[in-house]
């Protein structure tokens, strides 16, 4: 990956490490394992040190299209035990584990669906026959309807100071995997030369999904409100798949200035 200062470098070889912000911390994964690091309330670094199953070496993995909605669901069980990690370092009196941490796992991803895919498709099922559109332009205005949601959920969230804490953490991630990437020192500041964004941030992963849920739906032409949202759903594979592929080439392709 080229560094802030070099982007007409020659493309390097995409590496295969990605992370998350964590309270307090960061997780990164590699190859063969993954690792988060939390600083504790009484100052201290903590570090956990997992090894990943096998199906990171599978060849699934390798499958285009295919690979995108496994890893992805992976990365969110990933995403999801660090992060209870984290927060059971800064609370250690909470007790958060088993069952309980797998049921708000599944309610948090039932609501991020719910909002960001079926809210949006009804409305624009609702613009398409309330002002008469054709499929193709509700398709449009169901687009800018979950992006607007996503933005503002992000604006949102960012107010709260907790969560500040995480975005500000989320950017030194992001400058870790660049100088990483780009062979550069791994010290405060050499890392902190590298931008705050990086191409294959799971953000943009989401701005591109949104982008391609307007091109893939348009094609479908017009449906009753039950087909429309029953698509949304069973598609979701299908968007990853897309998505994950596109955000994968522009990460490889970064001396270009289309990827960029």
């Amino acid at each position: 990956m080229p560094s802030s200062s070099s982007t007409s470098a020659a493309p390097q070889p995409l590496l295969n490490y990605g992370g998350q912000a964590v309270l307090e911390g960061v997780m990164m994964r590699g190859a063969r394992s993954r690792t988060v690091a939390v600083r504790a309330p009484d100052g201290q670094i903590r570090v956990q040190v997992r090894p990943l199953g096998r199906f990171y070496r599978g060849g699934w993995v390798r499958v285009p299209f295919v690979r995108g909605a496994l890893l992805l669901a992976d990365a969110l069980g990933l995403g999801f035990e660090s992060l209870a990690y984290s927060a059971q370092i800064q609370a250690p009196e909470e007790k958060i584990g088993g069952g309980t941490l797998w049921l708000s796992f599944g309610l948090s991803l039932a609501i991020g669906v719910g909002l960001f895919m079926l809210l949006p498709a009804g409305i624009g099922q609702w613009i398409e026959r309330g002002l008469g559109l054709n499929s193709t332009w509700s398709n449009v205005a169901e687009g800018l309807v979950r992006l607007g949601l996503l933005i503002g959920y992000l604006a949102a969230i960012g107010r709260m100071p907790e969560i500040r804490r995480v975005f500000a953490y989320h950017g030194a991630e992001h400058k870790t995997i660049s100088a990483f990437e780009a062979g550069a020192p791994l010290d405060p500041p050499s890392v902190a030369k590298f931008p705050r964004y990086h191409p294959r941030c799971g953000t943009s992963f989401l701005v591109t999904l949104v982008a391609i849920t307007v091109l893939l739906f348009a094609l479908l032409g017009p449906m009753s409100l039950g087909m429309r949202l029953a698509t949304r759903v069973l598609a979701l594979p299908v968007l990853v798949g897309l998505g994950y592929e596109f955000l994968r080439w522009t990460g490889r392709h970064q001396h270009l200035r289309l990827a960029r």
